[in-house]
């Protein structure tokens, strides 16, 4: 088939040419000299994209989900108990790997589609009256779900209740695309991956720390070696790391923060808000819904609900094998109920109308209602009425 494939899954995000000749590199020696030139002017900027001062940030040859090892690990003591809410696959997955590590894993439900209940949480905080709770494990953006939940909120809830927990954020699907203030919203380990908003392949975990969530490793019991941060520190100090790192990684990531910066943070935030409004408003003129509820509402993706006698598999399998474009499935307990549209990362007006008219030629040819045009109007009209 003529063309290419159109990427528009929530991760990985498209990469953008100038990322990718950034890392198009000859191997080099990362023991050289000149090493540190490339290494800590990329752990300071990101600081500005976690909106971190007093924090510290590191990048291991990983990936998100190593991220929540590193955190976990690093900052807490075996069987210690931690919290979360599951609202999503995402954070599903973090309380398993939570008990595979041997926590004490606090599970409270929460409705597909809903995120993190923080009146729910100050109380139950409360009831921690000897603070066995150490850390509370918060997904910022789930991905499953196309939820965002108020990371400013839980610390404020948090604050509340006069609880002394680290505050652990994944990011993974958030972090250089929604806002994310990592020092004012005292987010003790943010947890990011490389290749959604950074728009970089898989491969790297990004994280974050505040000087608490650092001071907390020297009473940690577990044993680590590759993902230490003490070690990483140590190395990062002089501008090197403790082992082999992956130089065109960096490469990429010394381009994509050029290219985040230089788009100012504050109007990435605005660029993905607009873009996820233009997919919301397309969703309604369809006469469909989406799984997040109001208030909820992701600006990297749109997790769309089809109609319950439609398979949403149906649409995926027709957009991908028919228009080339790649949406994402819908996950466990959504599996056949929605597909997700992406919207992060390198993207534009034009390039979310072209998703959006592929996703309503699928939806058509799934047998599912929708007037021909319709998504792609109100997009257009909203996109126009927004333009600078």
């Amino acid at each position: 088939m003529a063309g290419r494939n159109h990427l528009f899954v929530p991760g990985p995000t498209n990469t953008p040419h100038e990322i990718l000749s950034a890392m198009h590199v000859p191997m080099e020696d990362h023991r050289s000299p000149i090493f540190p030139n490339l290494l800590k002017p990329i752990l300071e900027d990101l600081k500005k994209v976690f909106r971190t001062e007093a924090g510290q940030c590191f990048v291991f040859p990983a990936t998100g989900t190593a991220g929540w090892e590193v955190a976990m690990t690093n900052c807490l003591n075996m069987g210690d108990k931690v919290l979360i809410y599951r609202f999503g696959q995402f954070g599903h997955l973090w309380a398993e790997a939570s008990k595979k590590l041997g926590f004490d894993v606090e599970i409270h439900q929460v409705e597909w589609g809903k995120g993190i209940p923080l009146d729910h949480l100050e109380a139950r905080l409360k009831q921690d009256k000897n603070h066995e709770i150490k850390a509370v494990l918060a997904t910022h953006n789930e991905t499953s779900t196309g939820v965002t939940s108020d990371i400013h909120g839980v610390r404020k809830a948090m604050d509340a209740a006069g609880h002394p927990a680290l505050l652990f954020v994944d990011g993974v699907s958030s972090i250089a695309s929604l806002e994310f203030k990592m020092d004012e919203w005292g987010v003790d380990g943010a947890i990011s991956g490389s290749q959604k908003g950074f728009m970089l392949p898989a491969g790297a975990a990004i994280l974050g720390f505040s000087q608490k969530a650092l001071a907390a490793i020297d009473s940690s019991n577990f044993p680590r070696s590759f993902f230490s941060l003490k070690d990483m520190a140590a190395s990062n100090k002089d501008g090197y790391t403790p082992y082999t790192p992956s130089t065109p990684m960096l490469h990429g990531l010394r381009k994509s923060l050029e290219i985040l910066l230089d788009e100012g943070i504050e109007n990435v935030y605005a660029r993905h808000h607009r873009l996820g409004e233009g997919v919301r408003r397309a969703v309604a003129a369809w006469g469909l819904t989406i799984c997040a509820q109001p208030g909820f509402e992701s600006d990297t993706v749109t997790a769309v609900v089809v109609p319950a006698d439609k398979d949403a598999r149906d649409v995926i399998s027709n957009a991908y094998n028919k228009y080339q474009i790649s949406l994402g499935g819908g996950l466990s307990e959504v599996a056949g109920k929605v597909f997700r549209i992406g919207h992060m990362g390198d993207m534009n007006d034009v390039s979310l109308l072209g998703a959006i008219a592929g996703v309503e030629m699928a939806l058509l040819d799934s047998g599912i209602d929708i007037k021909p045009g319709s998504g792609v109007g109100a997009a257009v009209e909203y996109y126009r009425s927004t333009a600078k």
